[in-house]
């Protein structure tokens, strides 16, 4: 997927290289990581949303459409899409800027839940906008 047909949805939140610490013996970068960058993603935007702490309690349909490769640089992308009570659902969508090149290549996307939290670790209620 070139940029100029496909866009990113949502907002960019987070940016990081792939190293080689990151990948398995094939030499691509572990879906974990990138699952984990997302969930990273995730929670920084949700707990802008939140206006406090924010735990992950799901991900929902994750499958990859291209591998990451070393040196190319992640770009996570979240859109809040609901706000409940005490949960919120955002759309993530991990992208890949393919090393030394402007080619843009969605990876994966998914539908992470985080929940907001009190001090106590008690879930609560997700202040209005």
């Amino acid at each position: 997927m070139a940029a100029d047909k496909v866009h990113p949805i949502g907002e960019l939140t987070l940016r990081t290289l792939a190293m080689p610490g990151d990948t398995n013996a094939a030499g691509d970068i572990f879906g974990g990581w990138v699952m984990a960058q997302m969930d990273l993603a995730c929670g920084i935007r949700a707990a802008e949303r939140a206006r406090g702490r924010v735990v992950t309690a799901a991900v929902r349909e994750m499958s990859f459409a291209a591998p990451m490769k070393i040196g190319d640089t992640l770009s996570i992308y979240t859109k809040v899409t609901r706000v409940g009570r005490t949960s919120m659902t955002l759309k993530v969508e991990a992208w890949a800027q393919r090393y030394l090149t402007h080619i843009m290549e969605k990876v994966t996307d998914a539908e992470f839940v985080m929940v907001a939290l009190d001090s106590e670790g008690k879930p609560t209620p997700v202040p209005a906008e």
